[in-house]
């Protein structure tokens, strides 16, 4: 259980620590020398109240996918893979909004460029960490993120 938790505090961390490093940089530079990639630094994510698609995303989304969703948030310039713009999900899929493929991600059920792999953070873990390893809150969490990013969809 132990080291369960310490996983789930460290990937819980992700988003927000990107965040925070790429407005603040990281360490001294020559000025011979190219700006090195920002460091992540371990943070704990915040709860959110399951019932509320809006607030996790602002928790757990924004940092990366910025306020209105159009991959512009604080933490993107820190990335290697830019981050999606989650407001043209529809359109990118025939104007059908692919609300099974976006579960999958979120749960971490199949891998993306931005995500990484299997090692890399993802949210399901960490969704059924915060809700005491209940698979309904998931879902339920789950369910409702991705209604919200539905709502975000340019027509």
């Amino acid at each position: 259980m132990r080291v369960s938790k310490v996983c789930l505090a460290i990937a819980v961390a992700w988003t927000a620590c990107v965040a925070m490093n790429a407005q603040a940089g990281s360490g001294s530079q020559s000025s011979s020398s190219k700006a090195t990639q920002p460091q992540v630094k371990k943070v704990a994510a915040p709860y959110t109240d399951p019932t509320s698609g809006v607030a996790m995303y602002k928790a757990y989304c924004a940092s990366c996918h910025g306020a209105e969703g159009r991959g512009d948030g604080p933490a993107a310039p820190a990335l290697k893979t830019p981050p999606t713009d989650l407001t043209r999900l529809a359109a990118g899929n025939g104007g059908k909004f692919p609300d099974a493929h976006v579960v999958q991600v979120i749960k971490g059920d199949v891998t993306t460029a931005a995500h990484g792999n299997k090692d890399m953070p993802v949210w399901g873990p960490v969704f059924l960490g915060m809700g005491q390893r209940s698979t309904a809150q998931v879902q339920l969490r789950i369910s409702n993120l991705v209604k919200y990013l539905e709502s975000i969809q340019q027509k």
